[in-house]
């Protein structure tokens, strides 16, 4: 059973970048058509996909946050990464990383999901 864990600061100063790391167990990030995903929530709102890495290492970024995001990943250590830039308190929220066979993810009945990280952006 794959099991997903997201890790990284828990605050982050306004302007900087945020960086998370999802490491990946009971699974390869490179098993095919699976996508690898990056969805957050802020307090009170919805979930908001972010961006996904595909099996073949293609990435797919939301519109709203494309500027500002990239997820790359090591397949040596089965981890993959999101860094967001230029963060406001804006982008604090829980954050999550997940794995589906669809592209974008909107529920957490969709895929495996880790269990989130508390990011919060204040200087």
């Amino acid at each position: 059973q794959v099991q997903l864990q997201e890790s990284g600061p828990g605050l982050v100063k306004p302007s900087q970048t945020l960086s998370l790391t999802c490491t990946v167990s009971g699974g390869s990030i490179t098993t095919n058509y699976y996508y690898w995903s990056w969805i957050r929530q802020p307090p009170g709102k919805g979930l908001e996909w972010m961006g996904a890495i595909a099996y073949t290492g293609s990435t797919y970024y939301s519109p709203s946050l494309k500027s500002r995001t990239s997820i790359s990943r090591d397949t040596s250590k089965n981890q993959f990464t999101l860094q967001l830039s230029s963060v406001t308190p804006e982008d604090t929220a829980v954050y999550y990383c997940a794995r589906s066979r669809a592209m974008r993810v909107s529920t957490r009945a969709e895929g495996d999901w880790g269990q989130g990280t508390q990011v919060t952006v204040s200087s």
